[in-house]
């Protein structure tokens, strides 16, 4: 990648901790320090093409303290390229050939030390959350030494999450995938050592549906979860991959930073930890179904306490993350039906690698309960959907059992490795 020097300021501080790092990228192995440092504009939008390209706009910000706006030049159609010009981001596509800048027409005064995350859109459009590098810094003890795989898209929080625990703590290295290697992850990974590995649901899932036995090869000592409810099928499923790793889940957003990391290998989290305050720490409560959260690691302008948007049920002693008020709620002839506890049975059936569950119009009822599912290569298709409603059957009530049950060949992935469940 040919880029220039930046040299138009000092630094705003030293050097990271971890900038020694090993980084492994786009066939490259490099450490922070060696990465090359672009001249960015400031406050910059920076759209890149490739791992390398974002992982040097990550350093620069972390020496320089410009203020960014980081994606992957995929996620920003033309709509968003003109909203963030409106905002007084210059908008730079980087590639190999250098920086290709867009300048806007009302420039205005960069916010030193600003970072900016876009939200996945997944109910609706990106919007933009700021942060700094330190409320992005959510691991701060010292790690024992790692090689994390990082997948995830650019400038999502779930990539900070692992950049900065690269860039801030020694012995964390980074092995980064591109979109076009992620069917092929585990050989990546296990060629470069990668002993610890962050991704979501979907992710692990459609991991364990192409080619588990590759899977088992990579060394994982550290498994992590987030951005998608997690369910006890999907943990144990990785339990039995890998019974000596330790299996966590975090819930994390743009808008409250990570505020429920879970290592017991259950699904939910304790309702001991319901409203319970902890200097440092995030609290957590419920409000009509809802989770609120009130986190020290919250973005710009999100102090106090947030409702989520994220729907809760409370189960014996844990407290259970079942998907989104606005989509997870399907209401059957007045009977209220929760889309994420009818995904969870099914996803317990061992012939199903993964599951969807909506709601469609019905005559009469109003609504209904309908399903899509993967199924484990073993399971022959012609029988599946009998066997899966007898088995919702025995385990929901009758209203709640899905009438239509859908087999697709493939595991649905978006480039946020989320399926929108």
């Amino acid at each position: 990648m040919t880029v220039a020097t930046a040299g138009r300021r000092p630094p705003a501080g030293p050097e990271p901790a971890g900038v020694d790092n090993r980084l492994v990228v786009g066939g490259a192995t490099l450490t922070w320090r060696t990465l090359p440092l672009p001249v960015l504009p400031d406050p910059g939008a920076v759209l890149a093409h490739a791992a390398v390209h974002a992982l040097t706009a990550a350093r620069q910000h972390a020496v320089y303290g410009t203020e960014l706006l980081l994606s992957a030049a995929s996620r920003v159609d033309a709509a968003m390229r003109a909203e963030l010009l409106d905002a007084g981001f210059t908008v730079s596509v980087l590639d190999d050939d250098g920086a290709h800048p867009s300048v806007p027409a009302r420039p205005r005064a960069a916010e030193a030390g600003r970072l900016w995350l876009l939200t996945s859109g997944s109910t609706g459009r990106p919007k933009r959350v700021g942060h700094t590098l330190d409320t992005l810094t959510t691991v701060r003890a010292d790690q024992p030494d790692r090689t994390w795989l990082c997948p995830y898209a650019p400038g999502t929080y779930a990539w900070w999450q692992v950049v900065t625990l690269s860039l801030t703590q020694p012995g964390q290295h980074l092995v980064v995938v591109e979109p076009d290697e992620l069917d092929d992850w585990p050989t990546v990974a296990a060629a470069h050592g990668v002993d610890a590995a962050s991704g979501t649901p979907t992710f692990w899932r459609r991991t364990l549906y192409r080619d588990a036995a590759a899977l088992a090869r990579v060394p994982l000592r550290q498994i992590t979860l987030g951005g998608e409810p997690v369910d006890q099928a999907i943990l144990d499923q990785l339990r039995d991959v890998f019974p000596a790793a330790r299996i966590s889940w975090i819930y994390a957003s743009s808008e409250v930073g990570a505020s429920i990391v879970v290592h017991d290998g259950q699904a939910g989290f304790p309702v001991a930890w319901l409203d319970r305050e902890t200097p440092g720490r995030p609290t957590l409560s419920v409000m009509d179904d809802e989770l609120v959260v009130t986190s020290p690691f919250h973005g710009a302008g999100l102090a106090g306490p947030v409702r989520t948007g994220d729907r809760v049920q409370v189960r014996d002693d844990r407290v259970l993350i079942t998907g989104r008020l606005d989509s997870d709620e399907i209401n059957v002839g007045g009977s209220k039906v929760s889309a994420g506890v009818v995904r969870g049975v099914l996803a317990e059936h061992p012939a199903v690698a993964w599951a969807r569950v909506t709601g469609r119009r019905a005559p009469v009822l109003g609504r209904m309960v309908v399903a899509e599912v993967v199924l484990t290569p073993a399971e022959h298709r012609d029988t599946a959907e009998a066997a899966l409603v007898r088995w919702c059957a025995d385990r929901l009530p009758e209203y709640a059992v899905p009438r239509r049950i859908r087999v697709l060949t493939e595991i649905p992935v978006k480039e946020t490795l989320k399926s929108d469940v």
